[in-house]
């Protein structure tokens, strides 16, 4: 078993207000903590990885297809791989939650 402690993990700035923490990484899996400042966007973006997560606070309101979804505390969700999405904090207060990326997500380019 691999075990990531918390504090040897840094976030990353990926764009301004939102901060992402990789986490841990197995052969089948990824796992990143977001947390989004009140006003941040996550830009269009999509990547081959399905994508699983929830949102431990706030409400996080995705743009998917035209269409605006938002994710509040303790919803889940799923994004196919290969689907162009957005995202948004449109209230006040941050927003926080965990993503699943398969296959995982061990290099991603906000990284750099």
């Amino acid at each position: 078993m691999d075990v990531i402690p918390d504090e040897t993990v840094d976030a990353v700035e990926a764009v301004p207000g939102v901060h992402l923490t990789q986490g841990a990484s197995g052969e089948e899996a990824s796992i990143q903590r977001f947390y989004i400042e009140p006003g941040a966007e996550v830009p269009e973006h999509d990547h081959p990885h399905e994508q699983i997560g929830t949102v431990t606070s706030g409400t996080l309101t995705f743009h998917i297809d035209g269409e605006e979804v938002p994710v509040h505390a303790g919803d889940t969700f799923v994004i196919p791989g290969g689907e162009p999405h957005a995202a948004v904090n449109e209230g006040d207060v941050p927003v926080e939650g965990f993503d699943v990326f398969s296959p995982p997500r061990v290099d991603p380019d906000w990284g750099e």
